[in-house]
């Protein structure tokens, strides 16, 4: 086993034993010990009360955090001519139709988010088995399969954040940057867990929001009082 470095140790020593805070008590915790060499992410984990198995309990959606995340999103874009001209224009990274296909297919995905024009699913769906297991497969339930290209473009570059309940019901987010205010990390957690809140779906049954987390990325976590996540 690896020598634990006091940066975690005393990380560990400050967590320990504090569960169920508020959003507020949360963020400062977290931020006083995200002292990395670089600008960690704030994470966001929610322990849902649904099976995912069930197309019934599905959960996924997407939100635009208020004040963003913080991170630079590499836009794909499949489209082909006013449409692409469109794509350039908003700010997508990279455009194309076949071509972007052949290079999807060779391995190389240099982009964070994929969008498409409904004309170009046919080629697009070719690459499910690529883009699937990456959750990048344009989707029409989260607005990147549209012909309104340059709102699909804007929206990812502005702090749109995808979200989708894993197989055991856990969703999980980026919600900011440690080197955000408390006030606007809070703003952002409250959004996010509004917004996976609005999307339960109607097979869950019993108790929704089980469990609510917060961690930096390299400190350890910390629960949130659902209460307080969701604004109650």
């Amino acid at each position: 086993m690896g020598k634990i470095g006091k940066r975690v140790k005393a990380a560990r020593a400050a967590f320990a034993g504090k569960e169920n805070l508020t959003v507020e008590e949360a963020v400062d915790l977290i931020k006083s010990h995200a002292n990395a060499k670089f600008d960690e992410s704030i994470e966001i984990a929610m322990n849902l009360g649904v099976d995912p198995r069930h197309a019934d309990q599905m959960v996924r959606g997407t939100v635009t955090l208020p004040n963003g995340t913080g991170k630079t999103v590499r836009v794909a874009v499949f489209a082909r001519g006013p449409k692409a001209e469109e794509a350039q224009a908003a700010g997508a990274d990279i455009v194309g139709a076949e071509d972007l296909m052949e290079t999807v297919q060779a391995g190389t995905i240099e982009f964070d988010r994929c969008i498409a024009t409904p004309d170009m699913m046919p080629i697009v769906g070719r690459l499910g088995k690529v883009l699937g297991p990456r959750n990048l497969m344009p989707n029409p339930k989260i607005g990147t399969v549209t012909m309104d290209v340059k709102e699909a473009v804007e929206a990812a570059k502005g702090g749109q954040v995808q979200f989708k309940a894993e197989k055991a019901g856990v969703v999980h987010a980026g919600v900011g940057k440690a080197s955000f205010d408390a006030d606007k990390l809070a703003a952002n957690i409250r959004a996010f867990v509004d917004a996976v809140s609005k999307a339960k779906p109607a097979g869950a049954k019993g108790s929704y929001m089980q469990k609510v987390s917060l961690s930096s990325t390299m400190g350890p976590g910390v629960s949130v009082s659902v209460d307080s996540a969701t604004g109650n």
